[in-house]
């Protein structure tokens, strides 16, 4: 079975609908090998609902990047905080969960955006930038927020708006007459990404499920990192927590909040997806 199961629901196979079968990968996932990886998210931490899964295909083989749209300067209730500081603690946050999973500092991207706002952000500029990587890096899978199957997704503003752009993006990527200065002042040609990977989906619409047990501890520590947004205790948020530093009911409440948001499914830990192939324009339809 490999490191990785993957699990099945009955709606997986069938979904309830009459005559719908939603799309299996050709090879499992956990036997990927030699693929590009590309996961687009709002703010850092939201890779989180993938890391195992990310984790794993670095592991065996593939190469992962992380592209996040916001600084995430704006998470905090502290109101001694600045956006810069904030920033810079994010950013931390984020090489370090990745330290956790392999994935090396040089495959992390920010594209800069203010936190909270991105609804307000110019979406062709956005778009042109999320279109710049997938033309450089050429992905064969995209990871992303669900923009659901059938529906619009409802998702918080950001992640509203990173679900859509970056399926958006990859449809501007094929063609050629979109963001040509790409291919004349940069040297880069269209490309055109098959499959698709969406976290957080409707319950109805999951079809790939992961088992993480052998990654859980890895998880564990990786989501630990993010101390500024998952800590309980204002007065350890932001001082670069490493969860080895805790003893007691510190150590013991902190784990017990990391745990519970690792998703369970019959007592095991799991990432679940909606995978998809195809066309992007299609990604959200019910075909």
């Amino acid at each position: 079975m490999g490191k990785v199961m993957i699990r099945y629901t009955l709606c997986s196979l069938f979904l309830l609908i009459p005559g719908i079968v939603l799309a299996q990968p050709a090879t499992p996932v956990e036997e990927w090998i030699g693929k590009t990886i590309l996961l687009v998210g709002a703010h850092p931490d939201d890779d989180a609902s993938a890391h195992a899964t990310l984790s794993m295909l670095q592991e065996n083989g593939n190469d992962v990047y992380i592209l996040i749209l916001t600084l995430g300067n704006v998470g905090t209730r502290d109101l001694q905080m600045t956006r810069f500081k904030m920033a810079e603690v994010r950013r931390a946050e984020q090489l370090a969960a990745m330290r956790e999973l392999g994935i090396p500092e040089e495959n992390y991207i920010n594209l800069g955006y203010t936190d909270g706002l991105l609804e307000y952000a110019d979406h062709e500029e956005v778009t042109k930038q999320i279109v710049y990587w997938i033309r450089k890096l050429r992905p064969d899978v995209l990871f992303g927020f669900d923009p659901g199957w059938g529906y619009q997704m409802w998702h918080k503003t950001d992640h509203r708006l990173a679900s859509y752009l970056a399926v958006d993006a990859a449809r501007v990527a094929e063609w050629h007459l979109l963001h040509e200065g790409h291919m004349i002042n940069d040297g880069l040609k269209p490309h055109t990404i098959r499959e698709y990977m969406f976290f957080r989906p409707m319950e109805e619409a999951e079809n790939y499920i992961v088992d993480i047990t052998e990654y859980y501890d890895r998880k564990m520590r990786s989501i630990s990192r993010y101390a500024s947004q998952y800590m309980r205790s204002e007065t350890l948020q932001y001082r670069g927590l490493q969860i080895e530093d805790l003893t007691g009911q510190e150590l013991e409440e902190y784990r017990e909040s990391l745990d519970n948001r690792i998703l369970k499914r019959n007592g095991a830990p799991v990432e679940v997806f909606r995978y998809y192939t195809g066309n992007p324009d299609n990604a959200a339809a019910r075909r």
